[in-house]
């Protein structure tokens, strides 16, 4: 409660301060209608607004919000409003109230409001994003009739198709070639219906994108073959049409789209070219593509022309060879340039949209920087903000050709700055549509490959909670701008590797060598993501993770796996459901993605109790990218963590162990026992001893092979935890296997070993020694009297009168080995020697 600490004992009991102290205290004991009473004489009695009445009211709101009179407190909120406006206690508790009375919308408008003029407010953070989330799912529910019938249809479609290629709602599900070949033409007349379908005016823009959602989906299926149908049945035709499709076009015969169409068009086209595995397939696309281009040119109407213009914008977004080599025909770029230099705002909208796109290849880059720079800088004093926008993201673009080489400066120094500068005000200006803001982060991500640039977007704290915010909405148009700008911030980009002789090399041949800029420097990097982290980079990037694009995955899994690089964050990737969708990402998507996704698995697998990382049966589901990471393809570093993580899953239960068994883990591990570099070698050998108690992995020690023999070899190793984990793992399987009890004098150095391990100055390594001699003595009579015809009698002998502390432990393991030599009768009981020297 707030209080007036300069109210005084002389000041008179019927005055507002002393009804409100008097309020305090009732509030303090829990007595609200008490405390209700004494705020509302306070308002009573005075006349004036004043930030005192403001008080009064706010303190009454807090005994309604107590009182669970929830309307009450929001209008006493308001009324304290109305005399301070913005105050942050205010809106905090009218935003609960608003809350508890589910006005949700209202709700969060306070808590946006609350954290624009207290941004250090750490209480309405979690409101905040809860509202967000629950504000966002009313959005989708209210248009839910289209939406429900959109994702219905395409359930009931996929299942129809599951139901005749023999297929199952299963992600690694694959359709049964018999089954496929035998309703064939059920199957073609399926692919037919929803290409048709893609170009109805009468369906709503939701289910458009769920039909070609459903092409992309199982477009890769060769038992299908639907990529080579679909040009057979001209279908990439309607699928271009659709591609040309413009929000703005408001004519007859128009389709309805969404924002999202042309993105999840760009990403279906690409991936039937990508299914296209022959170069004659590919050659009928690219036809099949440029008849569609042609029919639309030999239109003299303007609209036609901007119809190319936007299907190649999506072609350069999917399958880039096919748009670049479209762009490439003489006349096209032209023809772009030209609309770009128009006054109309359309052709001046979709030209810059597409030389954006064109601007992806360097060759293409350099015609452009010659030609249409100009162009561009003129669009950008346009008075037309979405105009503006496109014609900035454009410098952008050209402007970051150099990549992350601080050592290449397209433009004038400064330039940079003044562009990200200027996509930053996009990003953050409230007047501002959605619309305006993708295109400000698309420059972003473009401009953040220059480490500067990096470093002002994560100290701008707006800018970058506005693109978070913007990532949140799921909208699959803006996933590729945020996704690489979120990949450039954490330097999580393909580096190539640098090899000094080669740098030395091409300076003696006068090769130009990428320099990396001081900013880009690990300590740089690391706060960067740190920013990240706070600001809920990781719900945002889960949203982000639904995109049908596998190359956007392996992006988002770079973004994860360069945080979960980063220790203490690894527990903030779980708390916001990361590790739930870096499952699905390393075990489908490119070869690059999987493997990103599966190192970020493994680093939380380290850090974390797998049985809260990985609750039920998603602790069965990450052996195998786990295991995936155990390939000579891999670093040593992905070899590394991938083993720390199998450790820790090991050493949960036996369900585990056995899937480790079962997905051929034990053979992949044990290669990585016999490896040079120690650090691999030790964390293999400590996977094993959690493994060894599982009983199926003690079965392929009893085999005939030399894996006993290795674990004892092992437990002389110079390196302390590896002798220890070796040696743990030897008296694990010693204490449950006769056999492995005889394989230990496999190794000609058994004894040495043996001795090594009972006279350790570590007393641990002694402890495990000890055990495994004692197993050994009881295992059977024969391994006994081998033992007993050394000098270990002498040394069990010796410990099981050691009185040093902390050994208690050991002398109790000596003695016991002893009585088993006495209960083989090798050795005889002290009083049974006496009595045979009487």
């Amino acid at each position: 409660m707030e209080k007036n600490h300069t109210a005084g004992d002389s000041e008179t009991v019927f005055s507002p301060q002393s009804w409100k102290e008097k309020g305090n205290i009732a509030f303090k004991d829990g007595d609200w209608d008490e405390a209700y009473k004494c705020y509302t004489r306070a308002i009573k009695q005075t006349k004036e607004d004043s930030a005192e009445k403001a008080v009064y009211y706010k303190n009454r709101a807090a005994v309604q919000l107590k009182r669970n009179k929830y309307s009450e407190a929001c209008s006493d909120c308001t009324s304290a409003l109305e005399i301070v406006a913005s105050d942050p206690k205010a809106l905090f508790r009218r935003c609960q109230a608003l809350e508890a009375l589910e006005k949700f919308e209202e709700a969060y408008r306070d808590a946006r409001q609350i954290h624009t003029v207290d941004p250090g407010n750490k209480a309405v953070q979690p409101i905040l994003e809860r509202l967000h989330q629950i504000v966002q799912d009313r959005m989708q529910q209210n248009a839910q009739s289209t939406n429900k019938v959109a994702q219905m249809s395409q359930y009931c479609m996929q299942t129809i198709l599951n139901s005749l290629s023999g297929m199952e709602n299963k992600p690694d599900s694959m359709p049964k070639p018999e089954l496929c070949a035998e309703n064939k033409k059920e199957i073609d007349t399926l692919l037919t219906c929803f290409v048709y379908a893609t170009t109805s005016r009468t369906i709503s823009g939701l289910a458009r994108d769920a039909l070609m959602e459903l092409i992309t989906r199982n477009i890769h299926y060769s038992a299908l073959n639907w990529a080579e149908r679909l040009i057979e049945i001209r279908g990439l035709h309607r699928l271009m049409e659709v591609a040309s499709e413009l929000e703005e076009y408001k004519y007859e015969s128009a389709m309805e789209i969404t924002p999202s169409t042309r993105t999840i068009s760009s990403v279906c086209l690409a991936r039937i070219y990508e299914n296209m595995y022959y170069d004659q397939a590919r050659t009928r696309f690219l036809n099949s593509v440029d008849d569609y281009i042609k029919d639309k040119l030999m239109s003299p109407c303007i609209e036609s022309k901007v119809r190319v213009v936007v299907a190649l914008t999506t072609l350069l977004l999917g399958p880039l060879e096919v748009g670049n080599t479209i762009v490439s025909r003489e006349g096209i770029l032209e023809m772009i340039l030209v609309m770009a230099g128009t006054d109309d705002v359309l052709q001046q909208k979709v030209a810059c949209e597409c030389i954006i796109a064109i601007a992806s290849k360097k060759d293409k880059v350099r015609g452009i920087i010659s030609h249409g720079v100009d162009i561009l800088k003129k669009l950008y004093q346009s008075k037309n903000d979405s105009i503006r926008v496109r014609a900035l993201v454009g410098l952008c673009k050209l402007g970051s050709s150099g990549g992350t080489d601080a050592s290449i400066r397209p433009f004038a120094d400064g330039s940079t700055s003044k562009l990200a500068e200027a996509c930053r005000r996009f990003l953050t200006n409230p007047a501002k549509d959605r619309d305006m803001r993708r295109w400000a982060v698309e420059g972003l991500s473009y401009l953040t490959l220059d480490a500067e640039v990096k470093e002002k977007l994560v100290e701008d704290k707006d800018a970058l909670r506005a693109m978070i915010e913007l990532a949140k909405t799921g909208d699959q148009s803006v996933v590729y701008g945020c996704v690489t700008t979120l990949v450039n911030l954490a330097n999580a980009y393909e580096k190539q590797e640098v090899i000094p002789e080669m740098v030395e090399l091409a300076k003696f041949a006068k090769h130009h060598i990428p320099e990396e800029h001081e900013l880009d420097d690990p300590d740089f990097v690391t706060k960067r993501l740190e920013i990240l982290a706070k600001e809920g980079v990781t719900s945002a990037l889960v949203v982000l993770s639904k995109t049908d694009s596998q190359n956007t995955k392996e992006l988002i899994s770079r973004v994860f796996n360069a945080i979960c690089c980063q220790k203490e964050l690894r527990g903030l990737v779980v708390q916001q459901g990361g590790a739930k969708v870096l499952l699905p990402m390393a075990l489908d998507g490119t070869e690059k993605g999987k493997k990103q996704a599966a190192q970020g698995l493994a680093r939380i697998g380290i850090t974390i109790n797998p049985e809260v990382a990985f609750p039920g049966q998603r602790s069965a589901e990450v052996i195998r990218p786990l295991l995936s990471l155990l390939s000579l393809d891999c670093s040593a570093l992905e070899n590394f963590e991938a083993l720390m993580a199998l450790c820790n899953l090991a050493g949960v239960n036996e369900t585990i162990r056995k899937r480790i068994v079962k997905e051929g883990g034990v053979s992949k591990i044990e290669t990585y026992m016999y490896e040079q570099h120690e650090m691999l070698r030790r964390a293999a050998t400590q996977v094993m001893t959690n493994l060894i108690m599982s009983p199926e992995v003690v079965k392929s020690y009893e085999g005939n092979n030399d894996r006993t023999k290795l674990l004892v070899l092992l437990c002389s190793e110079e390196d302390e935890e590896t002798s220890m984990a070796a040696a743990g793992a030897l008296a694990i399987l010693t204490s449950t296997s006769k056999k492995a009890c005889e394989k230990v004098f496999q190794p000609e150095s058994w004894l040495d070993i043996l001795h090594q391990l009972l006279a350790n100055p570590s007393k641990d390594l002694q402890h495990r020694g000890v055990v495994i001699v004692y197993n050994m003595m009881r295992s059977c009579k024969d391994v006994a009297e081998k033992l007993i015809a050394t000098d270990i009698m002498e040394i069990l002998m010796a410990l099981s009168t050691i009185q040093e502390e902390d050994k208690e432990k050991i002398r109790e393991y000596a003695g016991e080995a002893l009585k088993a030599a006495e209960e083989w009768k090798l050795i005889k009981k002290p009083g049974e020697e006496e009595e045979e020297a009487e």
